[in-house]
């Protein structure tokens, strides 16, 4: 055992650790400052980390800059278009009230896919007022499962940015991440969604704040359902017919000669993300009244939060690249496997750890992944990958407290104290952790 090697990463995290809960240093500079840290501790060159670095940085980048991108423009154009309350509404209609937190956990679910979190969440928000204010009945029974279908496939799905960058990393395909976050995703959202929803409300009657400022939209002219569902699907369904055409689960000899090909190129994340960009660009945009300019400007704007998810992401990748080149990564794996420890145990701590300590989920994510990747052998299938992906996620995404943005934000639009903030959004968010990993594990036991 290289005792050099362990003391490189504990001091490395430690650093990183200590930048950005002490220093309120920028989590970016703070994973490039741990990768060098480890790198000199580790006795490589000052060339070899530089090298190291761009190696880290231009292979992450390469990837997930496209696809968090495109991802990031095809939600926000749906987003101002008012998909997401078309679809919310149109849930509530078929479900009725007495049925509602199934209804905006299901809305939360799909428009969570396209559209960031802390967005998806402003929007629907005077909708879960309105539905409190006519029932009567605590307005956390609405909240809570629109919550949770939201977190979960922000943490769980692609193309959201978390978990575009953890397959990236850990190199996952991203139709298995896709077909394994909706596996592991519906039954965790109806557990930590409806179930503890009616749970919690019946502990703490929360009424709708008439004193919050609503800063959604008034949308009056919403698009037809059919167009919204079609949009968020379209992407989808071609990754997946990608991925499961060139999975042994197809014989492709079976095939045309022309399927595979043809599905290799759409259904490749990129394509598939600039047809679905195409399509609302005209059919949410052009034809329901916006102009060039204003959908130019909607596409700018939705790249800066992107921009700094983007960054993260090839921190991330020279974290990891540094855990390769050193062998520190091989050591950790060796560690492991003498205390018998599996893969996805550890990776579901480490993000778990980190999440708690530090409050991003997307560095608990990004960090874990690197830590994971020098674990995996070329005999880890592309299904075990994308597991490990979701394992993260859930770890990543536990007991959201003081210092992550997400508890202050629910806090405020439901108007309820920090106490009760602790005992509804913070309890789901940890439900959702175990639940999702706890699905990881049996998933794991199955392939």
């Amino acid at each position: 055992m290289d005792i050099q090697l362990i003391l490189s990463v504990i001091t490395g995290v430690s650093i990183l650790l200590v930048l950005i809960l002490r220093l309120k240093f920028p989590a970016f500079i703070s994973l490039l400052i741990s990768a060098i840290t480890i790198g000199l501790l580790s006795g490589m060159s000052p060339k070899d980390i530089i090298d190291t670095i761009q190696t880290g940085m231009g292979g992450t980048l390469g990837f997930v800059a496209v696809v968090v991108g495109l991802g990031a423009i095809f939600g926000s154009i749906l987003e101002h278009s008012g998909g997401a309350q078309a679809l919310a509404q149109y849930l509530l209609s078929k479900f009725g009230l007495d049925h509602a937190p199934w209804a905006v956990m299901l809305a939360g679910f799909f428009i969570a896919i396209p559209v960031f979190f802390d967005v998806a969440f402003i929007i629907l928000i005077p909708i879960i007022y309105a539905i409190q204010r006519r029932s009567g009945k605590s307005l956390l029974l609405y909240a809570i499962p629109l919550l949770a279908g939201l977190a979960i496939t922000h943490s769980f799905i692609p193309p959201t940015p978390g978990p575009v960058a953890v397959a990236d990393i850990v190199g996952a395909q991203l139709g298995w991440v896709i077909l394994f976050g909706f596996i592991v995703g519906i039954p965790t959202a109806v557990i930590c969604g409806p179930i503890f929803g009616k749970y919690i409300a019946a502990k703490i009657d929360i009424q709708a704040p008439f004193d919050i400022q609503n800063i959604a939209k008034d949308y009056t002219d919403l698009p037809p359902i059919t167009l919204i569902l079609i949009s968020i699907l379209i992407p989808i369904v071609l990754i997946l017919l990608n991925t499961l055409l060139g999975s042994p689960l197809i014989d492709s000899s079976e095939l045309w000669p022309w399927v595979i090909p043809t599905f290799t190129f759409i259904g490749h994340p990129f394509v598939a993300l600039i047809i679905a960009n195409m399509i609302v660009w005209y059919a949410l945009g052009i034809r329901r009244g916006y102009t060039k300019s204003q959908l130019l400007d909607i596409s700018t704007s939705s790249l800066k939060p992107a921009g700094i998810i983007i960054l993260l992401t090839g921190a991330g990748g020279v974290l990891k690249q540094m855990l390769v080149d050193t062998g520190s990564g091989e050591m950790l794996a060796n560690i492991l496997l003498d205390a018998g420890i599996p893969v996805l145990v550890f990776a579901f701590m480490a993000a778990s750890i980190i999440r708690v300590l530090q409050g991003s989920a997307t560095v608990a994510m990004i960090t874990a992944a690197g830590l994971i990747v020098p674990l995996l052998s070329d005999a880890t299938s592309e299904i075990s990958k994308a597991i490990l992906v979701i394992a993260i996620a859930s770890g990543a995404s536990i007991f959201s407290h003081v210092n992550d943005s997400g508890f202050w934000l629910v806090g405020k639009y439901l108007g309820i104290s920090e106490k009760d903030t602790f005992r509804s959004w913070s309890v789901m968010t940890t439900i959702l952790a175990l639940s999702g990993f706890s699905m990881c594990l049996l998933l794991e036991l199955v392939f």
